[in-house]
């Protein structure tokens, strides 16, 4: 179709999808008008923007059904979204398409302590599943650092990880069943109650599929008793490698923490004009660790992990001596990417994995980029598993920061696979990381992705566009089989 044809076309096709919804029974609500589908044009990857066509808010399962079912019917996207706190774009929407959002669908349906599992809605806040089933004795362990306010729906779609991963591991080990809604409008049950189902792993399939293979309507989260203690320490260094090479220490001695987390100068230095911590003076880096489990093995890992720090150079290191203490520490990390806002109003987070043995030289190789750019970049992130989190920082009112803010951080993500890691831990691929989705996998591996991606949605509706790159676009950006080299991503035109 033509472009003047597409634009006579466009807004027939608006109309009947509107008539459509708006059909749908019992009644939706069906946002149509420019001022109520503006706060929906990004998710947070703030890079890019795009007003839907339309926007739904639905109050159950069966209202999804229909709006998958009509917007099948009539040939338009649907992008599926929760909260909107994801960072790589997997929930921009598309102004040829529907945005479904699904922050009306927040009750949570049953718990049963015995089992110990939660079922919900996706629209159930992260944080708000820990506080209902506190009185069992009993927590949700994935928690991100937007828990209070991201939505379970969105941390299954993305894998979400957390501070406490290490030990607990991500969304995908913490899920028993998912039910999601194809292209069809079909109800696909993923996952079991059981220890094990036959047939494919779709629950793992679902998990992490950023809304290309399904929307999902409910989520069945497997729940972990509360340690009978909990101990939480912060250890500062005089040098980022120092404390890099003792994450390593740490791990080579057995002991799982369930945090074990860091951030360098820049970042101490932010948190502390943003929330006055009282952080040590002078310090290049801090680990936050923390161990918890059995009165017994609390104590003894503590006390190991202790003498591993000062084996390795920490120059101080505090014990939490109450649980008013422990909190402060961890909102001094949950609420570090605001406090680098007192930087610079404007800054790109990268989200990449690579082997812990690697840190202390892939930190250094990011400090040499960053004088390369003439950039600043702060490091905090979830060092315990290599999941890194630099930060670089930009003016978005001088030309071409961003863009160059963005090549930078498609460097970063490049060295993550150099080294045998991955170009994401937990924020997903969306439209941020398609590029590097080249890097990373070969021609034969992106095409069993398509083809996995046909099977549940011929049509290609759902979600289109995100996650997986198509083989000529990959092509076109010289990367389709670059595994181990550097894209050029100097004339690579933005999306």
């Amino acid at each position: 179709m033509n472009a003047h044809a597409l634009e006579v076309a466009q807004p027939d096709l608006r109309a009947r999808m509107l008539g459509a919804l708006r059909g749908i029974r019992p009644p939706l609500l069906v946002i149509d008008d420019d001022e109520g589908l503006k706060p929906f044009e990004t998710d947070a990857f703030i890079a890019h923007r795009e007003t839907p066509m339309l926007a739904v808010l639905p109050d159950s399962e069966d209202q999804v059904r229909a709006v998958v079912k009509a917007c099948r019917a009539l040939g338009v996207p649907v992008v599926s979204r929760g909260a909107g706190t994801g960072i790589s774009g997997g929930a921009i929407p598309r102004n040829d398409g529907v945005l479904l959002v699904l922050s009306k669908m927040k009750r949570i349906v049953a718990v049963d302590a015995l089992a110990r599992s939660a079922t919900v809605e996706p629209g159930v806040r992260n944080l708000q599943v820990s506080e209902t089933v506190a009185c069992h004795g009993l927590f949700y362990a994935p928690d991100p650092s937007s828990q209070s306010i991201c939505s379970i729906g969105g941390n299954v779609a993305e894998n979400s990880g957390g501070v406490h991963c290490l030990k607990y591991g991500l969304t995908t080990h913490n899920l028993l069943a998912v039910r999601a809604i194809d292209a069809d409008g079909d109800v696909v049950d993923a996952g079991s109650l059981a220890l094990d189902a036959p047939g494919y792993d779709l629950l793992a399939l679902l998990t992490g599929s950023e809304g290309n293979l399904g929307v999902i309507t409910r989520v069945t989260l497997r729940l972990v008793p509360l340690p009978e203690r909990t101990e939480t320490m912060l250890a500062a260094f005089p040098s980022v490698r120092q404390a890099a090479e003792a994450v390593g220490e740490i791990i080579a001695a057995g002991i799982i923490p369930a945090a074990l987390e860091m951030m360098d100068r820049i970042v101490i230095e932010a948190c502390e004009r943003f929330m006055a911590m009282g952080f040590p003076v002078g310090a290049e880096a801090l680990l936050l660790a923390e161990v918890d489990g059995s009165e017994e093995d609390a104590r003894e890992s503590l006390e190991s992990v202790r003498a591993i720090l000062d084996r390795c150079g920490a120059t101080e290191v505090r014990v939490a001596a109450s649980d008013i203490e422990r909190d402060r520490l961890w909102k001094s990390r949950k609420g570090a990417f605001t406090a680098l806002a007192t930087i610079l109003p404007d800054y790109y987070t990268i989200d990449g994995t690579i082997p812990r043995r690697c840190l202390p030289d892939v930190l250094e190789r990011i400090t040499a980029l960053a004088a390369e750019y003439g950039m600043t970049v702060g490091n905090v992130f979830h060092a315990g598993d290599g999941n890194i989190h630099p930060c670089i920082f930009y003016d978005a009112n001088k030309p071409g920061e961003l863009e160059r803010s963005e090549e930078f951080g498609g460097r970063i993500l490049e060295i993550c696979v150099e080294v045998g890691g991955t170009i994401t831990g937990e924020h997903g691929v969306g439209i941020e990381k398609l590029r590097q989705m080249c890097v990373q996998f070969r021609a034969p591996e992106l095409a069993a992705f398509h083809a996995v991606k046909a099977a549940f949605d011929p049509d290609g509706i759902l979600n289109p566009g995100k996650a997986v790159p198509t083989l000529k676009r990959c092509a076109e950006w010289g990367g389709t089989h670059m595994r181990a080299g550097r894209m050029p991503h100097a004339d690579i035109p933005r999306f």
